[in-house]
C-alpha cells in the first residue's frame, strides 16, 4: 500500500524513464513489460498499473471483446474513447478482471481504474449515482480480489461513499477547480490522495496541498515524463 505524503510520478508515455525519485510510479499497464515493474522494484519504488475501467480505447489489444452495446458516446477531447454502460457488470467484470490479472502477472502493486465518474457525464446512458458506485466497487474488488491496491481516479461526488473501498485517490485539477478539500476523507482514513495540475504554477497550489496532506505535481497534459513536485 502506498502511504500518506509519499511522492509520486505519472507517465503514461513510453519508454518510462526509470530514473525520477519518486517512491510511487504510475505507468500505463499494457505499454509496459515486467522488466520495467522490476527494475523501478528494484529501485524501490511501489507500481501503479493505468487502466482504463470505464471508457473503451480502440487501440487496446482486447478493444474487439468489447460489445458494441456497450459502447456509448465519445469522451469529450478525446474523440476515439467511447464511453463504456458501467450498468453491464456481467459483461465488464470477465473484460476488467483479465486487464487486473495482466497487471498482476507483470508485477505490479496496485492499479489506477480510469473514468469511474461516467455518471456525471454525457455518455449516452441513463447512469445513476447508484450504478456508477456499484461499478467503481466491483472494479476495487477485482483489485483486491487479487492482492492489489486500487485508487479512486476522480469522482470527488462519491468521495465519501467510496473511500472505504479503496486505498489511494488520484485526482487530477481538484486545485484548479477548488476541489481539494473534497479529497481529505482519505487523508483522514490514513490513505495517501495523488494530485496533477496541469495548468496552474507550483505557487498556486503547493502550500493548500501540503497542508492538506496530498502528494501533488504538475504534469503536462501528455503525461510524459516532466514532473514538476512540490
Amino acid at each position: 500500500m502506498p502511504a500518506v505524503g509519499e511522492s509520486w510520478q505519472w507517465q503514461l508515455t513510453t519508454p518510462v524513464d526509470t530514473t525520477v525519485a519518486a517512491q510511487v510510479y504510475d505507468i500505463d499497464a499494457v505499454d509496459n513489460s515486467a522488466a520495467v515493474v522490476a527494475t523501478l522494484h528494484a529501485a524501490g519504488r511501489r507500481v501503479v498499473c493505468y487502466v482504463n475501467a470505464g471508457a473503451w480505447e480502440p487501440y487496446r489489444p482486447d478493444a474487439g471483446r468489447y460489445p458494441q452495446a456497450l459502447l456509448g458516446k465519445a469522451l469529450e477531447g478525446w474523440p476515439d474513447e467511447r464511453w463504456l454502460d458501467v450498468r453491464r457488470l456481467d459483461l465488464l467484470a470477465p473484460l476488467l478482471a483479465q486487464r487486473v490479472d495482466a497487471c498482476r502477472a507483470k508485477g505490479f502493486d496496485g492499479v489506477e481504474p480510469d473514468q469511474l465518474d461516467g455518471y456525471a457525464n454525457d455518455t449516452g446512458f441513463p447512469l445513476t449515482a447508484a450504478d456508477q458506485l456499484a461499478f467503481d466497487r466491483l472494479v476495487a474488488r477485482l483489485a483486491h480480489a487479487r492482492g492489489l491496491a486500487v485508487g479512486l481516479k476522480n469522482d470527488l461526488d462519491q468521495v465519501v461513499a467510496l473511500q472505504p473501498d479503496f486505498d489511494f485517490a488520484v485526482n487530477e485539477q481538484c486545485a484548479e477547480f477548488q476541489e481539494c478539500a473534497l479529497l481529505s476523507p482519505f487523508v483522514a482514513a490514513h490513505k495517501p490522495v495523488f494530485e496533477a495540475e496541469y495548468h496552474l504554477p507550483g505557487s498556486a497550489f503547493c502550500a493548500e496541498s501540503r497542508r492538506l496532506g496530498l502528494s501533488a505535481i504538475r504534469k503536462h497534459l501528455s503525461l510524459d515524463a516532466w514532473r514538476d513536485p512540490c
